[in-house]
């Protein structure tokens, strides 16, 4: 799969996953897809699971994408998911094998105030 097919497959799942249409969204994985959520330190396999849990999550789900960059098997998706409307900073990590995600790795980040100390040098972010 070209670099315009693997960005067309993912801007397909993640405006699936923004719909809740969950056959589209998790069409993208292979049926032996691993997925790795470190902060929690839990692992799903196969898609079929996978389909599973975030069909039963209980919160309302919302999703903006901040930008998408990859090449080649290695992808990365940085994203703005409101669980109920508090939003939580997330990046997705896809492995590609035969066109089809063969792992992933999801790194959730909760926002937090920035420190006063360091304010004379940033400004606030998009």
């Amino acid at each position: 799969m070209g670099h315009q097919e693997t960005r067309a497959a993912l801007d397909r799942h993640w405006a699936a996953s923004a719909a809740g249409d969950q056959d589209t969204e998790h069409a993208i994985y292979h049926d032996d897809a691993v997925v790795d959520y470190p902060q929690s330190g839990e692992r799903i396999r196969g898609r079929h699971n996978l389909q599973a849990l975030r069909s039963h999550h209980p919160a309302e789900l919302d999703f903006t994408i901040r930008r998408i960059l990859g090449s080649g098997d290695l992808w990365v998706t940085e994203y703005v998911m409101a669980y109920d409307g508090s939003p939580v900073s997330v990046v997705s990590v896809m492995e590609f094998r035969d066109g089809k995600v063969a792992h992933e790795t999801q790194y959730f980040a909760d926002p937090f105030a920035p420190p006063a100390w360091r304010a004379r040098w940033v400004e606030p972010a998009p």
